[in-house]
């Protein structure tokens, strides 16, 4: 099984069902199946105890052909190269959905930021731009905050690429604190970018968002604005969300508000007042009218796919559900927005920012959510297309109009 559950073999065999469709000749196949270059460093950091610890950490760049390589780092104690591999091509596909001329690029350093200081996070931050300080930059590939690293972490690390090169460069990153560069309306924008996809599914289905229920599995930052933006823009009822430690359930609906400032003071949304307790689990079989997988990879599986009730699936975790999990949901007539379109928000308005950096000129927030609804919107309807067309499940349909961008610019740059 765990195997199976490996997510780069995962994101390879997504990718050769797409090939098969489009007839992928063998050199562009073989080109897209795996990383066009990978760094592995050691990164050496002094402790707050004197000692010096020696970190592991990644950076894959995937496919460039559309443009510099974008991607996250993720700080997490059981980081793999495999896990850092799929994402990058997951944000390869990410880009050229949303026709953004980028690349795929991911970074990944194995720690436990929740045991360490401040001072040691910065120290692992600036040693990890040392190591991979010759592979990046603003026209080359360009990092930004994933899964526990933070704004203050894109800061440091934008100040250690800046002392490197001998001048203030603001676009080697993004997702940093606005005086620093950062783009306004970052904070929400995975979570923004998934609800405009939300919204255009239900029109399509024919689906009145503001009688729909919710239940969120993942109440961290797109988790919980996913929460928070289904009852502000559709006026939605949001009757579970869960985290880590267990879920809640109220079929009158929850405050979003109330149970992110719960979370915060108590470390989980468990035992909120006046809810049931309910696992992660059973969360994603509630008979609800949308589930947003919004935690770790691997949650929807061949074994529980045909217990999900929900009519749309908006996938803002990456890698939330397995192929074979894809197949019983289509088939039970269940729509899965796949997340490299669902959760595209983060990457655009992360694009927006670098535009605005290599400008030197700052957008409203009005701006930026007009600017990120319009980019939602024709990608979702350039797959809805591929959708209808070719009659296969979304994931496929986002797969055939993202394939199809890298290989012609592949082509185009004489690679095949």
């Amino acid at each position: 099984m765990a195997d199976k559950l490996n997510p780069f073999e995962i994101a390879q065999r997504q990718l050769d069902e797409a090939a098969k469709i489009l007839k992928l000749d063998e050199a562009s196949h073989a080109i897209l199946r795996n990383p066009l270059r990978e760094l592995h460093v050691e990164i050496p950091v002094k402790m707050d105890d004197g000692t010096v610890k020696v970190f592991q950490g990644f950076r894959v760049q995937y496919n460039d052909a559309r443009g510099p390589t974008k991607g996250g780092i993720r700080f997490h104690p059981e980081e793999t190269i495999d896990t850092v591999r799929a994402l990058a091509a997951w944000m390869t596909w990410k880009t050229a959905v949303m026709d953004i001329p980028y690349g795929g690029a991911k970074g990944g350093i194995i720690c436990n930021p929740k045991a360490m200081s401040e001072k040691e996070l910065e120290n692992l931050a600036r040693g990890y731009i040392r190591a991979i300080g010759r592979f990046i930059g603003p026209e080359k590939d360009i990092p930004a905050p994933d899964v526990y690293t933070t704004p203050q972490i894109m800061a440091w690390m934008m100040d250690e690429y800046s002392k490197i090169v001998g001048y203030n460069a603001f676009g080697v990153i993004t997702g940093k604190p606005i005086p620093l560069g950062g783009s306004l309306g970052r904070g929400d924008a995975t979570a923004r970018g998934g609800m405009y996809t939300v919204r255009e599914a239900a029109r399509f289905l024919g689906i009145d968002l503001k009688e729909a229920t919710f239940a969120i599995q993942g109440y961290g930052n797109a988790g919980s604005f996913g929460a928070i933006l289904a009852k502000e823009l559709f006026g939605s009822k949001i009757v579970a969300v869960s985290d880590s430690r267990g879920g809640i359930y109220s079929e009158k609906g929850l405050d979003p508000h109330a149970v992110l400032e719960h979370k915060r003071k108590t470390g989980s949304v468990v035992d909120f007042p006046g809810t049931t307790p309910i696992t992660n689990e059973e969360l994603l079989e509630l008979d609800v009218t949308v589930l947003v997988p919004a935690a770790l990879e691997n949650a929807i599986t061949a074994e529980n796919a045909p217990r999900i009730k929900a009519r749309i699936i908006a996938e803002l975790a990456n890698g939330p559900t397995t192929p074979e999990a894809d197949e019983i949901l289509h088939k039970n007539g269940k729509f899965v927005i796949p997340d490299f379109l669902c959760n595209a928000g983060g990457v655009t308005v992360s694009y927006f920012e670098w535009v605005q950096n290599i400008n030197g000129y700052y957008w409203s927030i009005e701006r930026v959510h007009e600017e990120l609804d319009k980019k939602m919107t024709k990608a979702f309807n350039d797959v809805l297309e591929q959708y209808k067309e070719r009659k296969v499940h979304p994931r496929l349909a986002a797969y055939l109009v993202a394939v199809q961008r890298v290989v012609e610019a592949m082509k185009l740059r004489g690679w095949v």
